[in-house]
């Protein structure tokens, strides 16, 4: 047994007993002698530091980062604890919330417009936490405390108050029926106080005088306070009906005098009123065949020419419609048909006229290219006419005029009406006019060759040369200034130029078709078809645009 006891014990083991062989011993250092059952050595106790081949233990490397990550979360913590809280829980600040709203009830402060009302604090609570019911439940004690201070008010007479805090609970939902109760009996308190039967009075007083509408005397708004505080009166639906007839009637007189702003006036009041009064209909579509005429009016006015008078009539347009698209569109166009008046002015040198007709331009289409290319074309025949040299004496500009007449004749006897550039007919008319525009020799060599130019357009148009009418057309038009044959002529040549494009762009000519375009709005913007085209010639080259 002793043996066995003895045989498990561990054995001192020698420390060189694992060496590798050829590793020299150490016969300075003592040999290891490991513990056995019994025997209890001191030494084997002795602390790490006192052993010469330990080392000291390091604090860990992870200890200091993390002890510094927690202090600058607590001081986060701590420096935003109630957002941080509010995030979290939000709850929480709805429970603050109606705490606030409860107390404001409690101090009457039923709403106000900084938001410290208790409809608007239990409105607040409501969309923050909108699965508890005291928010819902606070809103309705503020509107039945708004009902309540309703009828006190209209006990002590304070009407204004009584209407503010009924509309309160009416936007709360306060039940209707409770609703309708205090307004009833606030309506009879205003119609005991009010005296009804003498605004009645007052009414039809106004109403035989033809003072229907305009001032708080006139019968209409009399008959509206009457309704508003009784609204089944008989008296007040019956004088209200006829007084709206009366409008009605004047408004149709309006509008068959021209007057088309206070008819549309009357007739909005009146709809106002009552927008179901029997004659309502009547007169709104006598209003639309009217402004209808009048955009008719305005247009035709523009092709003829008299442009003022367009620019009279669009503007009436927009005065009763601030957002009639096609009256503003018009308005453009006028500008537009000014802006090229102002380049045929100045290429006859007409410069104080050409500069006129530029601003009116400006007026109406500042944004208009046409504007722009017309005020470089004035400053090229400013320059062009500055050239010329210094004014010429009597002698010399009749001398000047009768060559340029010879000249015009003795082209027109070519047959050189238009071309070459500088030598034709036209151009030497031209070069006299702007020497002596008013010189009766002059006059009559433009009457002459006024009818050559029709000609010349017809001739041309017939023949399909569209460009040597548009040249044709621009001699006629500097003869004959802006008559109604112009513009009749202009707007023939802008459907040939767009039937000329519809062609080039069913060939896949797209610079001819923009071409044709161009040359058609040219000569008139207003062209039928003219949107349509553009529109399918952008469709036709989305990547290709000019």
């Amino acid at each position: 047994m002793a043996s066995l006891m003895l045989a498990a014990m561990p054995r001192e083991r020698d420390p060189d007993e694992h060496r590798p062989s050829g590793l020299p011993v150490d016969p300075a250092r003592p040999p290891r002698r490991e513990p056995v059952a019994g025997t209890l050595d001191p030494a084997w106790f002795e602390t790490a530091a006192s052993r010469p081949h330990a080392r000291p233990r390091s604090r860990p490397r992870w200890l200091v980062p993390t002890l510094c990550a927690i202090a600058v979360a607590l001081a986060l913590l701590l420096g935003f604890r109630r957002p941080l809280a509010e995030r979290l829980w939000p709850q929480t600040r709805a429970q603050v919330l109606r705490a606030q709203a409860a107390q404001a009830l409690a101090q009457g402060r039923l709403s106000a417009a900084d938001g410290s009302g208790a409809r608007e604090l239990y409105e607040a609570a409501l969309a923050m936490d909108p699965d508890r019911n005291e928010a819902r439940d606070g809103l309705m004690q503020v509107a039945q405390a708004a009902l309540a201070r309703a009828q006190g008010a209209i006990a002590a007479g304070r009407f204004e108050e009584a209407h503010r805090d009924l509309a309160l609970a009416q936007a709360l939902s306060v039940p209707r029926a409770q609703a309708d109760a205090v307004a009833a009996q606030l309506r009879a308190r205003e119609a005991a106080r009010a005296g009804i039967a003498q605004l009645l009075m007052r009414a039809a007083r106004a109403r035989a005088e033809h003072r229907l509408d305009g001032s708080d005397t006139a019968a209409l708004p009399l008959y509206q306070r009457v309704l508003a505080l009784q609204p089944e009166r008989v008296e007040a639906l019956e004088g209200r009906e006829d007084a709206l007839a009366d409008l009605l009637q004047e408004a149709r007189q309006a509008l068959a005098r021209g007057e088309l702003a206070p008819a549309a006036a009357m007739i909005a009041a009146a709809r106002g009123y009552d927008a179901g009064h029997g004659d309502l209909p009547g007169a709104e579509a006598a209003l639309a065949r009217a402004l209808e005429q009048a955009r008719q009016r305005a247009e035709g006015d523009r092709r003829r020419g008299r442009l003022d008078a367009a620019a009279q009539g669009y503007r009436a347009l927009l005065a009763i419609d601030a957002g009639d698209a096609e009256a503003a569109q018009g308005l453009e166009r006028v500008g537009v048909a000014w802006a090229q008046r102002a380049e045929r002015l100045a290429s006859d040198f007409r410069f104080a006229d050409a500069g006129a007709a530029l601003e009116r331009a400006r007026a109406l289409a500042p944004q208009d290219s046409a504007v722009a290319t017309a005020a470089r074309h004035v400053v090229r025949a400013q320059q062009a006419k500055a050239r010329l040299g210094s004014p010429l004496s009597a002698r010399e500009r009749r001398r000047r005029v009768q060559a340029l007449l010879a000249d015009a004749v003795a082209a027109e006897g070519r047959g050189d009406l238009l071309a070459p550039p500088g030598d034709s007919a036209f151009d030497k008319l031209r070069a006299a006019r702007a020497i002596a525009p008013g010189d009766a020799a002059v006059r009559r060599a433009s009457a002459r060759l006024l009818p050559a130019a029709r000609e010349c357009f017809d001739r041309e148009l017939r023949g399909n040369n569209l460009g040597r009418a548009d040249a044709c057309l621009d001699a006629w038009q500097a003869l004959d200034g802006d008559s109604a044959g112009v513009a009749q002529a202009r707007q023939r040549l802008a459907g040939r130029w767009l039937a000329y494009g519809d062609e080039r762009l069913a060939a896949g000519e797209l610079p001819r078709a923009r071409a044709a375009l161009a040359a058609a709005r040219a000569n008139d913007p207003a062209a039928p078809g003219l949107d349509a085209f553009e529109q399918r010639l952008r469709a036709a080259s989305p990547a290709d645009q000019p």
